[in-house]
């Protein structure tokens, strides 16, 4: 059976065939046992499975973590390749495209958002789960915190869980006189900024950083417990909400006006990365997700606490915060399907505490062995940099939204939003024609592709 690969808009500008996929036999040769049964030993060849993703070696363990499967599986020999020397997750993603296009090997994939990974099920890149997972009786809803699912299906497992929350340089806070929020909202946030933000020119220190990404043009729709994403999972446009408006018309107030936060142009224009941002002290708060644990802990310059993701309205429950993860699949073109499934599962599983460097997916997995495990694989100097106490108590009241994946072409959508966006941090138009111009783009595209 052959596969159309898509034209990947915004990722990739080619479209190609993949090569037909072989009989449930063939696909099982050489497979191991499951991963949570472990292997036994044979006298065959071991079966090599590669896994593919753009995490750098110093940003995600992975020879020590596919090391510790090997020795327990003898049967399989995993080894990982890194897409992306610079550890940039849109490079490695484009690099994983050209790979499924030109028919090179590849068994165990990832990708990095619900977007990203929606729109490589919708080109035919993926390999449907379902058979395996209900072989080891697996049902994901109830063993993982997040449900991938895809209409109806399932073409991966989360590996690696995202939930956001703020870091703060604790000196900048003490300066400050301001305690450690522990029950916040965006606009106890702002107010935060103000109290920050100091110094003028080149030298100045923002209160606030927001990233050029979708996440930080949709900071209370964030909160939203049922639809926190820019479209809902049919396709249709969710921009016509208040909880829009309030994100956008906020990072106005603070960048444009208060200047409490580093203006839209500065953050584009410098080409900045958040990471140095915050590092460097030019800004004292970074709304971020929960992977910075394990780079601060290699990489720590200063004191730094921790506090849940700002509400939208004071009612609402404490901790709600937009959820995300790494989307962890088999390739449709694998020959080694069970092999690379088996993998699969047991890194979403045990695998990613053996990492010791993300916070897991999995239900059975405990948070605070998850830190300790996080923290034990840092740099001691920077460890003692974090406060443990703030943290724990920040991912104990963390409450995932619903995880929204979104159509194939969501990608498109969240390319024509962000062009508005851009207009309006940059003074080109109002808030009414930045909303109105959005929606119309976002529908005309869910349009363009109804079938």
């Amino acid at each position: 059976m052959k596969k159309s690969l898509l034209v990947l808009s915004g990722v990739l500008a080619i479209s190609t065939a993949l090569a037909g996929c072989g009989s449930k036999s063939n696909d099982n040769a050489g497979a191991t046992a499951s991963a949570t049964a472990g292997s036994t030993s044979s006298t065959k060849a071991p079966v090599t499975i590669k896994v593919q993703a753009w995490y750098t070696e110093a940003q995600g363990n992975w020879n020590a973590t596919v090391d510790a499967y090997n020795k327990t599986h003898p049967d399989v020999k995993v080894v990982y390749e890194s897409m992306s020397e610079k550890g940039d997750s849109q490079e490695g993603m484009k690099k994983m495209d050209l790979l499924a296009a030109s028919g090179e090997q590849m068994d165990v994939v990832m990708y990095s958002s619900a977007s990203d990974f929606a729109q490589r099920v919708g080109a035919g890149i993926l390999e449907p789960l379902d058979s395996y997972l209900a072989k080891d009786k697996v049902v994901v809803k109830d063993d993982y915190k997040l449900d991938p699912i895809v209409n109806g299906k399932y073409y991966a497992l989360p590996g690696k869980m995202i939930e956001w929350f703020v870091l703060l340089n604790k000196d900048k806070l003490d300066a400050a006189k301001l305690p450690v929020p522990t029950e916040w909202t965006w606009n106890d946030y702002a107010e935060y900024a103000k109290k920050l933000t100091s110094g003028e020119g080149a030298a100045k220190q923002y209160g606030s950083y927001f990233h050029n990404w979708k996440d930080y043009a949709l900071l209370a729709l964030n909160n939203n417990m049922d639809n926190p994403y820019l479209v809902k999972s049919d396709g249709t446009e969710n921009i016509d909400n208040p909880q829009v408006r309030f994100s956008l018309n906020l990072r106005n107030q603070m960048e444009n006006i208060d200047k409490t936060s580093v203006p839209y142009f500065e953050v584009v224009s410098q080409k900045m990365a958040y990471r140095d941002v915050f590092y460097g002290g030019k800004t004292a708060m970074l709304a971020t997700g929960n992977w910075m644990v394990g780079e601060l802990a290699q990489n720590a310059k200063f004191k730094t606490v921790f506090a849940p993701y700002p509400k939208y309205d004071a009612k609402d429950p404490n901790g709600l915060t937009e959820v995300g993860a790494d989307f962890m699949g088999v390739a449709a073109n694998s020959k080694n399907k069970q092999a690379a499934y088996d993998f699969v599962r047991w890194y979403t599983t045990e695998g990613i505490q053996t990492q010791g460097l993300f916070f897991s997916g999995w239900k059975k997995a405990d948070i605070s062995a998850n830190v300790d495990a996080i923290l034990k694989s840092g740099k001691p100097d920077q460890v003692a940099m974090i406060d443990k106490a703030s943290l724990l108590s920040t991912l104990k009241v963390d409450k995932a939204t619903k995880l929204v994946v979104p159509p194939t072409y969501a990608l498109q959508q969240e390319k024509e939003y962000l062009t508005q966006v851009e207009l309006y941090l940059t003074g080109k138009q109002d808030l009414d024609k930045t909303i109105a111009t959005a929606k119309t783009k976002i529908e005309d595209i869910r349009k363009s592709n109804a079938k």
